[in-house]
């Protein structure tokens, strides 16, 4: 079977079907949106992906320029050890007057290959200025890519940080927790579960769904705001997704983080913001409060911030755009909750803030058929191209030869054109969707809930169809007055325009 993708990978990539892993991922991922076309379901129990010994001990990440703080923190740089053996670097910033005694977080950074430290400066800087230390520190790019990661191996950089921090002058060993955004979501739940040295976890738009089901949630959300409706968003978008983790371009793309959120135990508070458009935030608090209770774990924060994005950040225009500012009110709870659990006052288990706005609801996504799958997919690509190609360039040769004859049909050449366009033109569409799905994606004009490229990627395939079965039946009819060499290159395209039928169907081409 590995083979068999590494050939998809490569005939993706011909295609550019590549794109960002959402990061919500999370894939959405969100972050932007994830991927090209098709999996490997990991799970938070299975191996970390990392280098022998010998290369992790040799690999080091390379650390960004120290970072600068304001004049009322201080920064002090730290280095450790992650997941397998790998070296990180990272800042420590505290109050400038800061006491003893005091607790520490270490942030989790969401999506993203080789992500700086200071993406989550904001963040680091009013916490800090709460009295905490705050420990950031560069994301891997070693064992973490579009396309491969493994979020056991990122809890394990994260408990490297905690150690670090544990170990800071000043910091209470007993009082350092961990604060996880978006794929973070993910990554925290799993150290906590792992390590009894985590005090306590923050959770900002966090996911309880695999991340395949949320990826499909993100950028179908987003097509739907953009406009669109019908057989492109309620079955193409979905079918695009199922291909691209089956064929292993989808890290842990059906992920169950219930099992691991039930496994923690220590003081839980999760953030939402209202306008989270990469996480669904109306079915996540739901999963995570059946999974925290049924391990036996009722000690949980729930909070929702108004005007606020996926990130719980200040958003003006419904989560759309993320403005440097953190979302009202956000700072000073986490202050104040991190200080009442590392003081033994635990607040009361509840939920507060305004309703969140989820427009749509997620739908399960299951692994394809064999039918559907990947390598099945590629094939069925592969053969398009040489029934639709090979049809004029047998006529292009003979015309050079100077050998051309009046063809059975003039409907095979519709077949011909209009095949390959359809094919090569709905596989290049959907990729544009792919990368600017998510939040709002960029359809082009819309007519009846159509994208009009789309409508006319529609249209052609139904005159492909059409044109399939007219030259079907005059083949037949004159069979027998056709040339040995004329019925390989007829029955060749043939072949072709009858598979692209049903395969026209299952991605919503000859779908309303």
């Amino acid at each position: 079977m590995r083979p068999i993708r590494h050939v998809l990978i490569a005939a993706a990539l011909a295609l550019g079907l590549t794109a960002v892993p959402a990061a919500a991922s999370p894939v959405a991922a969100a972050t932007v949106t994830s991927a090209a076309v098709a999996t490997s379901a990991a799970t938070v129990t299975s191996a970390a992906v990392a280098p022998s010994a010998a290369a992790a001990a040799a690999v080091v990440d390379a650390a960004d320029p120290t970072p600068s703080v304001p004049p009322d923190l201080r920064s002090v740089e730290v280095t450790f050890s992650g997941g397998g053996g790998l070296t990180f670097h990272g800042s420590v910033l505290s109050p400038g007057d800061a006491k003893p005694g005091r607790p520490g977080v270490v942030l989790i950074h969401g999506a993203g290959t080789g992500t700086p430290r200071t993406k989550l400066m904001v963040e680091a800087v009013e916490f800090a200025r709460r009295g905490m230390s705050v420990l950031i520190y560069d994301k891997r790019s070693v064992d973490y890519s579009l396309f491969r990661r493994s979020y056991s191996l990122l809890a394990d950089d994260a408990l490297g940080a905690v150690a670090a921090l544990r170990s800071q002058p000043g910091v209470d060993p007993a009082k350092v927790g961990i604060w996880g955004l978006s794929e973070g979501g993910w990554v925290a739940p799993i150290a906590a579960a792992r390590s009894a040295d985590v005090a306590f976890v923050v959770l900002v738009g966090a996911n309880g769904l695999p991340p395949l089901r949320q990826q499909t949630w993100a950028v179908a959300a987003g097509l739907r705001k953009a406009g669109v409706s019908g057989s492109l968003v309620d079955r193409t978008e979905l079918n695009l997704y199922r291909a691209i983790a089956d064929g292993g371009m989808f890290p842990e793309p059906y992920y169950d983080p219930e099992p691991t959120i039930a496994a923690v135990k220590q003081p839980v508070l999760a953030i939402w913001g209202t306008h989270d458009l990469l996480t669904p935030p109306v079915e996540s608090p739901p999963i995570f409060a059946r999974a925290l209770e049924g391990g036996g774990n009722e000690n949980y924060t729930f909070r929702f911030f108004p005007d606020a994005d996926h990130a719980a950040h200040w958003t003006p225009d419904g989560g759309v755009t993320r403005l440097p500012e953190l979302a009202p009110g956000y700072a000073d709870q986490v202050g104040t909750w991190v200080d009442a659990v590392t003081s033994g006052r635990p607040p009361a288990t509840g939920t507060a803030g305004p309703a969140p706005v989820q427009d749509s609801l997620t739908v399960p996504v299951s692994p394809p058929a064999w039918w559907e799958s990947a390598p099945v997919q590629l094939g069925a690509l592969l053969l398009f191209v040489v029934a639709f190609t090979a049809y004029p360039l047998v006529a292009l040769v003979r015309r050079i030869r100077g050998g051309s004859r009046e063809p059975v049909t003039r409907a095979a050449r519709l077949v011909s054109a209009t095949g390959i366009a359809v094919v090569l033109g709905s596989f290049a569409y959907l990729l544009f969707l792919v990368m600017t799905g998510g939040k709002l994606a960029v359809t082009g004009p819309v007519l009846a809930g159509r994208p009009v490229i789309w409508l006319v990627l529609q249209a052609l395939a139904v005159v492909s169809a059409a044109a399939t079965v007219r030259t079907a039946v005059a083949w037949r009819r004159a069979r027998g007055s056709t040339s040995r060499g004329e019925r390989v290159r007829l029955g060749l395209l043939l072949a072709g325009g009858l598979a692209f039928i049903p395969w026209a169907v299952y991605w919503g081409l000859l779908l309303p």
